[in-house]
């Protein structure tokens, strides 16, 4: 390409709104909290997936093809949500969510949507998203070890204090990589 020598019409997108295209044979409601199938295509969030935003009005493609329709999704902003066992002392907290319309601050295999921005009422806040920008995956940590954030030197004689130690080593880093996973958020 060239420079430009005149004005060019371009198109410009809101920043806050995304249309991602849609599952086949399924329903997305208003307000339902959108996740990525993990092969592009939009549905109800299920545990684990990539949250992608809140849908802003339903969209039916029970009867089409994947990508037949597009949802329109609010990608950041802030929420109000109902939140399993919110207290007064959980701003600030990550939210999670374990379905398009299940929210709570457990991890576990949920999917993080946010931070908790504002205490409404027991049960009831507001929530900071922003949706993922791509897949962030957590480390798994197989090590056997356990974190506790030091990492211990490893020079022992026994191998087996060798391997213990690179184990506990690992296993403080993965968290700590999956603290920051979770601050990003994935």
């Amino acid at each position: 390409m060239t420079t430009l020598s005149a004005n060019t019409a371009r198109t410009y997108h809101v920043g806050d709104f995304e249309e991602y295209p849609v599952i086949a044979s399924d329903i997305i409601y208003g307000g339902a909290a959108v996740g990525d199938n993990g092969s592009g295509y939009a549905r109800p969030l299920v545990a684990g997936d990539p949250f992608r935003g809140f849908a802003e009005s339903k969209v039916d493609n029970s009867a089409g093809a994947a990508g037949d329709v597009h949802v329109k999704a609010k990608v950041s902003g802030l929420v109000e949500l109902s939140i399993s066992g919110l207290a007064i002392t959980d701003v600030g907290k990550d939210v999670f969510a374990s379905d398009d319309n299940t929210f709570t601050l457990t991890q576990g295999s949920n999917t993080r949507v946010g931070h908790v921005r504002r205490f409404v009422s027991t049960g009831l806040g507001v929530v900071e998203f922003s949706a993922s920008r791509g897949v962030i995956a957590e480390l798994t940590d197989s090590s056997g070890g356990s974190a506790d954030a030091t990492i211990q030197a490893v020079g022992a004689t026994n191998s087996g204090d060798v391997s213990a130690a690179i184990n506990n080593n690992f296993a403080d880093l993965a968290a700590k990589v999956n603290a920051i996973i979770r601050q990003l958020g994935s």
